[in-house]
């Protein structure tokens, strides 16, 4: 499942954005949890776990310095 989430860095993805960032670290949580959905019991930990990975992506996305491209602005991160 992780071989299909898309580079999102600029400038292979310029106009990768929050939606982008959600949808890769829930494919991820799905991926090392092994749940598609989980449990109800399980609900508020995995929802914790996308939040944080895509906090994380975001935050490393608008910190990479990429050779060739303009830095990406803060805001689109968010």
């Amino acid at each position: 499942m992780c071989r299909n989430i898309k580079t999102l860095r600029p400038p292979v993805t310029p106009d990768a954005g929050a939606e982008d960032f959600r949808a890769a670290a829930l494919q991820y949580v799905r991926k090392v949890s092994g749940f598609r959905a989980p449990a109800a019991h399980n609900r508020e930990a995995f929802d914790r776990a996308v939040d944080a990975v895509t906090e994380a992506t975001a935050r490393l996305l608008a910190e990479l310095e990429v050779r060739g491209a303009p830095a990406r602005a803060a805001e689109a991160t968010a």
